[in-house]
């Protein structure tokens, strides 16, 4: 396999002409924040633009986006944005992409643009839009792109066919083979065998699913899970799902049809998404079944079912919330709570915490490791075989999954015969020339997390995060003293205040002596001049020592040393 995770690489040489350059911006390396940027003869098309949520080592984060420096400078080079499916992870970054240029075209099929839209009227942006389905051709720019249907957690998901005078790249998106999906849409694996046949110079394939061995469980298997655990439920029953996740929604509408339950949908993602899906005819809601949230303390609880957010524990949404007992739904002993998604790696922490919250409330918690309560929408191992050796590429380049999942589909890529040289593991911010039917890492662009922080997006840096990981596991000290502008003498203090250091600020009573003492050496050293920098860094080591010998911590140290 080509492959360079851990050195770093060299910046890339000039494009060429001839050449097709990819360059993964987000999604190699992380399951999210997918991105990837195909440049020919000077103009740019992206696939997808979404993003990553958080883990507890970004605390304070809401949303982590790709880094768009590659492209700041170039977006009038750009021809379109392609979107595969209407998921966060692929389309989540749009808006703020939009934002240096609102009039970037948006291609993807109707319901992906519609979720789009909903984001983009939020931040005031009304986009350009071209609607396309399977079969479909256009093309932008030097790119002709064909569209294919593939099966996924998310109706209307498309890989894409790109096609240039450098060579052919297809890109899977995200994708599995259910034989048998809710929707009747399987993944058109004859389009896969025709494209096959002219010729995938390069073929970007889903990798989250790598490593499981076999074929991912179809949608319709989970359908009687939830009938049986709706027929002994006594009380309300809780669903968390993806806020975009149609299919599940939909099995849960029709299992509460059949068991007389009213659905109430709990988050403001949820409510938009749904509504949008039924809108367009993608989610079929039977007649009277739902009902406002507001209105469910008006019926029995055996006649409730809330289909809400929160299945990967963020801590905001509403199934977070219900478990802190911090929403106007509660749960308690005799309800039941489903959580209908698979766990979304770095996010086990937080799901855990939101589970043992419910069941300390004395809710039952029914999860994918008790029940099979959800199946995922990416393609297993097995799935992966038979895509290889219909599509019979010259080259492969695994993309979202992490390092281990990449490393896996590369290695099922070569049980099919495609050579190791050919196999390309690349990494966020590599650079992938594709010439004369080779690809090749060619190089390294910078490349990294841009954080969204509340309003502010790109402003927090890691050395910021890692302050804030500081104050939450160690705590804040704060030492002030004053000192003659003249004689440098100590006027006053040093006052000394301790935050998150579960000691009482008279533990520091000790060390004020050794302070003040090395304050008035140090005042001796500079008989010339005042130096308060010098002065707070004094400080800072006294106590650093201190803290750490006596209460073996190492807090966030502020020294403010004054002149009066």
């Amino acid at each position: 396999m080509t492959t360079a995770f851990t050195e770093r690489l060299n910046q890339p040489p000039k494009a060429r002409r001839d050449t097709l350059r990819i360059i993964p911006l987000g999604g190699l390396g992380d399951v999210g924040r997918n991105m990837a940027v195909l440049e020919f003869d000077g103009r740019l098309l992206i696939i997808d633009c979404g993003v990553l949520f958080p883990e507890d080592a970004q605390p304070g984060v809401d949303l982590i986006l790709p880094d768009f420096d590659y492209i700041r400078d170039r977006l009038d080079d750009i021809a379109a944005i392609v979107l595969t499916h209407g998921h966060e992870d692929h389309i989540g970054a749009v808006p703020y992409l939009l934002r240096l240029k609102p009039d970037i075209p948006l291609v993807g099929s109707q319901l992906t643009l519609a979720f789009v839209e909903a984001k983009l009227k939020e931040h005031r942006i009304k986009p350009y839009t071209l609607a396309v389905k399977e079969g479909q051709k256009e093309s932008f720019g030097p790119f002709d792109c064909e569209f294919v249907a593939v099966n996924h957690s998310i109706p209307d998901a498309l890989a894409v066919h790109v096609s240039t005078p450098a060579g052919t790249v297809l890109h899977t998106g995200d994708f599995k083979m259910d034989q048998l999906p809710l929707d009747g849409r399987i993944t058109d694996l004859r389009a896969f065998a025709r494209l096959g046949e002219q010729g995938v110079d390069l073929f970007m394939v889903d990798s989250t699913n790598a490593e499981v061995p076999g074929f991912t469980v179809g949608e319709q298997e989970i359908g009687p899970t939830l009938n049986s655990i709706f027929a002994r439920a006594k009380q309300k029953i809780v669903v968390a799902s993806f806020s975009s996740h149609v299919h599940r929604v939909q099995q849960v509408l029709d299992a509460a049809q059949m068991h007389g339950r009213k659905v109430a949908f709990v988050g403001r993602s949820m409510v938009r998404n749904m509504t949008i899906a039924a809108e367009m005819g993608y989610l079929h809601v039977p007649d009277g079944i739902l009902v406002d949230v507001k209105r469910i303390d008006d019926l029995p609880d055996e006649q409730v079912v809330l289909m809400c957010t929160g299945s990967q524990g963020e801590p905001m949404a509403a199934l977070g919330r219900i478990a802190n007992r911090d929403h106007r739904v509660s749960v308690g002993p005799g309800d039941v709570v489903i959580l209908a998604s698979s766990l979304i790696p770095g996010n086990e922490n937080a799901v855990f915490r939101v589970v043992n919250g419910l069941m300390a409330l004395g809710a039952e918690v029914v999860h994918k490791g008790n029940a099979k309560v959800h199946t995922s929408g990416h393609a297993s191992a097995g799935e992966l075989l038979y895509c290889y050796n219909i599509v019979r590429p010259k080259n492969v380049m695994p993309v979202h999954g992490e390092v281990r999942h990449l490393i896996a589909n590369g290695k099922v890529a070569e049980a099919t015969g495609v050579p190791e040289k050919n196999v390309v593991l690349a990494k966020d911010g590599h650079v992938v020339d594709l010439k004369d039917g080779v690809a090749r890492i060619v190089g390294e662009i910078p490349n990294g997390y841009v954080y969204v922080d509340g309003s502010s997006v790109g402003a927090i840096s890691e050395a910021d995060l890692k302050d804030r990981r500081i104050l939450g596991d160690e705590g804040f000290i704060s030492l002030f003293a004053v000192v003659n502008s003249e004689t440098g003498a100590l006027i006053a203090g040093p006052e000394i205040h301790a935050r998150g250091v579960a000691e009482d600020d008279q533990v520091f009573e000790k060390i004020r002596p050794e302070i003040i003492k090395a304050l008035e050496q140090a005042v001796a050293d500079q008989s010339n001049r005042r130096d308060t920098h010098q002065l707070q860094q004094v400080m800072r080591r006294v106590i650093g020592r201190y803290v750490s010998q006596r209460l073996r911590r190492r807090p966030m140290i502020i020294p403010i040393v004054i002149e009066a």
